[in-house]
């Protein structure tokens, strides 16, 4: 029973957001706790579901420049 209330409180503040969008979000956290991430295939992915055209030898730096931008419209 401990843990009924718990399930309910976390169903309350989970995101409506597409999962595409969540990705996103939590790439750009963490570019802005502390540094680029290592496997740019990934970032690429993660900007090609957003919808942006990303070429395969792309600057990972522009690309989460990109992908930030998206995010703000």
């Amino acid at each position: 029973m401990k843990f009924g209330f718990r399930w309910f409180w976390r169903r309350g503040t989970q995101s409506d957001l597409p999962p595409e969008i969540e990705q996103a979000r939590a790439l750009i956290e963490a570019v802005d706790r502390g540094g680029l991430p290592l496997n740019p295939a990934k970032v690429n992915a993660i900007a090609r579901d957003l919808g942006l055209e990303v070429g395969r030898h792309a600057a990972v730096e522009q690309t989460v420049e990109r992908i930030r931008a998206c995010l703000l419209r």
